[in-house]
C-alpha cells in the first residue's frame, strides 16, 4: 500500500511540478506569470464574463489569489471589469482583446504540451487515464470535505464500492 501512495504521490507532484514550469515559460514570453494562464482560459471559455467567486470556483483558488491575478492582468490590459464596484466583486470579469489573444496563445501552447506528454498513450489508455483521475479527484474531494472514516468503516466502505469480497483486498489510488 505504501508503494502505490509513494508512486501516486509523486507523479502527481511531478505532473504538476513540471506543468507549472511548462505554463511558467510560457508565460513569461507575454509577460506574465505561469498562474495567469488558468485564469486566462477560465475567462475565455466564458465570453460573457465571470465573477471573481465563479473565477474561485473555477479555478480552484481563493479570493485573495484571484485578486492579486486578476489586479496584475487588468494592470497589463488583458482583463477588464463590468458593472460593480470598483474593487475585482460585485461584477463581471472579461477579456480584453488582448487578454482574448493571450488565451489564444495559452490554449495553444496548452494544448501542444498536453499532446506531446501524452504521446505514448492510444485514445483508449487516454479515455481510461482521465476517468481514473477524475474519479480519484471526486473521492479525494469526498475525503477532503468529509474527513477519513475510522478504519474498520473504510475497509467495509471499500469493499462495496469494489464489489470484491474481503479476500480479494481493495483498490485505489
Amino acid at each position: 500500500m505504501i508503494d502505490r501512495f509513494e508512486r501516486f504521490s509523486v507523479a502527481i507532484a511531478e505532473i504538476s511540478r513540471y506543468w507549472h514550469k511548462i505554463a511558467s515559460k510560457e508565460m513569461e514570453r507575454r509577460g506574465l506569470r505561469g498562474v495567469h494562464s488558468i485564469y486566462l482560459t477560465a475567462l475565455y471559455r466564458h465570453p460573457e464574463g465571470l465573477t471573481a467567486g465563479q473565477l474561485c470556483e473555477l479555478c480552484g483558488k481563493d479570493k485573495a489569489d484571484v485578486s492579486r491575478m486578476l489586479s496584475a492582468m487588468e494592470k497589463k490590459g488583458m482583463v477588464r471589469k463590468e458593472g460593480g464596484h470598483r474593487n475585482l466583486y460585485g461584477g463581471k470579469l472579461k477579456l480584453t482583446d488582448e487578454g482574448v489573444a493571450a488565451a489564444e496563445f495559452v490554449c495553444r501552447r496548452a494544448s501542444l504540451a498536453v499532446e506531446l506528454a501524452g504521446s505514448a498513450l492510444d485514445e483508449s489508455a487516454r479515455a481510461i487515464l482521465y476517468e481514473s483521475l477524475e474519479q480519484i479527484a471526486s473521492n479525494l474531494r469526498e475525503i477532503a470535505q468529509n474527513g477519513l472514516p475510522d478504519s474498520s468503516q473504510a475497509g467495509a466502505d471499500l469493499q462495496q464500492k469494489s464489489g470484491r469480497s474481503p479476500s480479494e483486498g481493495a483498490g485505489g489510488a
